[in-house]
C-alpha cells in the first residue's frame, strides 16, 4: 500500500511539474496548495532533494523546484526512494528479498507467485508513468470535469 510519506511525495512532484520551467516555490506553497503537512514535507523533499529529483536555492527568489524534467521522472522511483521496494510482501520483492517463516516451499507458494505478478503490474504502471504524464492526466481529468486545478 502507499504511505502518505509516498503519496505525499508524488503530490509535491506533480505540484512542482505545473510550474513554468526554471521558476521555483516555496515549501510552504506547496504545502498549503497540496494540503500536506508542513514538516513532513520537509522531510519528503529532503529525501527527493538527496536522491536527485528536487533541487532547492536558498535566498531571494529562492525555493525547491524539480532537478530533472518531468518527463524525466518516473513515479516508481519516487515511490522506492520514499516507501521502499513496491512489492506487497517481503518474499515478492526483487531488491528487498525476506524469506517468509512459514512458508514451507518458496518455489511454489501460491500466495508469494501471486504477488510477484502484483509487482510486476505495479512495476510496470509507476515506471512507465512519468510525472509529467500525472500532471497532465490530472489536468486533463479536472477540464473534462469542469473543474480547477
Amino acid at each position: 500500500m502507499l504511505t502518505n510519506k509516498g503519496k505525499y511525495g508524488l503530490k509535491a512532484l506533480v505540484h512542482l511539474a505545473r510550474l513554468t520551467p526554471g521558476t521555483t516555490t516555496s515549501i510552504a506553497a506547496i504545502a498549503e496548495a497540496e494540503n500536506i503537512p508542513k514538516k513532513f514535507l520537509d522531510t519528503i523533499l529532503l529525501e527527493l532533494r538527496n536522491a536527485g529529483l528536487v533541487r532547492s536555492k536558498k535566498g531571494p527568489g529562492g525555493g525547491v523546484a524539480l532537478a530533472k524534467a518531468p518527463e524525466e521522472i518516473r513515479a516508481g522511483t519516487a515511490i522506492r526512494i520514499l516507501d521502499g521496494p513496491l512489492a506487497p510482501i517481503g518474499c515478492a520483492s526483487r531488491t528487498a528479498y525476506q524469506p517468509c517463516d512459514d512458508c514451507a516451499d518458496h518455489d511454489s507458494c501460491a500466495i508469494r507467485l501471486t504477488m510477484v505478478d502484483v509487482r510486476d503490474a505495479m512495476s510496470h504502471i509507476l515506471d512507465n508513468t512519468s510525472i509529467a504524464q500525472m500532471a497532465t492526466r490530472a489536468r486533463n481529468a479536472a477540464v473534462w470535469s469542469g473543474g480547477r486545478l
